[in-house]
């Protein structure tokens, strides 16, 4: 009998178009002799929708969840990734692929998650946390990397490199999330670590990734092509050993199930910590599947592998 798995896409933020995108691609390699896919969408403004786009309401949807094995939540940032679904599911008593409420929460608050590295010994980025009220009196001193507290894929990401652009830069991460973080410009290498917790409990880390990007890693070079993604990443066995050792530390301590991927800046005094993203990117072609991929295990082998470790 073939399990039956709701694929959730959309949603209400920024990363609507990008989740569609995972959500379809997940939906499409799910192996068809195994799975009977469900596909439902989340719209901008919060209508949910069946697999021909019809409103149905979130107690339509409730509906058609009950009649599903598992549910694979695509949605990537604020009401979704943040654990927003994943209370969703566990309220209706549902099983669903990846991690769980805290830290789908805690991953996507970036400030939270800065803490949580720091308390088991992982460096992050000097930085402040900024409001709306604290904004304005901000001066800038050195050149800082602008990002709202609860957004993905770079969006509202930006360079300060002199005084002028520090406002600016402030009221665009602003625009999207009401807290901001300022942190220090790293210098270093940007590597990025998948980390998977396979259906037996165990982890499995494939090979590091290596973003190379003139400027900044921001939203048109990540969607636009102008990225170069390297993999798997030419590392020295300490450094490979340094980046596995604290992704999967910040993986367990915040609580991740599923997949995440955990991002770095490799610097002359080892990695230092930049995010964790607990749905990352889920397209064949994204960064996390691409890293699998190169430990010959295929994007329907993770999937599956994905479905198999649901939370019962």
């Amino acid at each position: 009998m073939r399990t039956r798995v709701a694929v959730i896409g959309g949603g209400q933020n920024c990363e609507h178009d990008v989740s569609l995108s995972s959500a379809a691609s997940v939906a499409a390699s799910l192996d068809p002799a195994n799975y009977d896919v469900v596909p439902l969408t989340i719209g901008r403004d919060g209508t949910w929708r069946d697999r021909g786009l019809r409103p149905i309401g979130l107690a339509g949807a409730a509906q058609v969840l009950r009649g599903c094995d598992v549910v694979f939540p695509v949605v990537h940032g604020p009401r979704g990734e943040d654990g927003a679904l994943a209370a969703l599911c566990e309220l209706a008593g549902l099983p669903y692929v990846g991690s769980g409420i805290r830290p789908g929460a805690l991953a996507m608050d970036k400030w939270a998650t800065k803490l949580v590295a720091r308390a088991v010994g992982i460096a992050t980025a000097p930085g402040v946390l900024v409001t709306r009220a604290s904004a304005a009196h901000l001066r800038w001193t050195h050149p800082v990397v602008v990002k709202p507290v609860a957004a993905g894929s770079s969006q509202g990401v930006s360079r300060v490199d002199v005084p002028q652009q520090l406002q600016p830069a402030l009221a665009a991460a602003l625009a999207i999330d009401d807290r901001v973080l300022v942190e220090d410009l790293m210098t270093g290498r940007e590597v990025d670590v998948a980390v998977l917790r396979r259906a037996d409990g165990s982890l499995f880390v494939p090979p590091a990734l290596e973003i190379v990007v003139e400027g900044l890693f921001d939203y048109d070079a990540k969607y636009g092509g102008h990225a170069d993604f390297r993999i798997p990443a030419e590392l020295v066995d300490t450094d490979a050993k340094a980046l596995q050792d604290a992704a999967t530390a910040v993986f367990e301590a915040l609580g991740c199930a599923g997949v995440a991927r955990v991002d770095f800046f490799l610097t002359e005094a080892g990695p230092v910590l930049n995010e964790v993203n607990t749905v990352p990117g889920m397209t064949e072609h994204s960064q996390a599947p691409q890293m699998f991929a190169a430990a010959g295990m295929s994007y329907p082998e993770l999937l599956d592998e994905l479905v198999r470790g649901a939370h019962r």
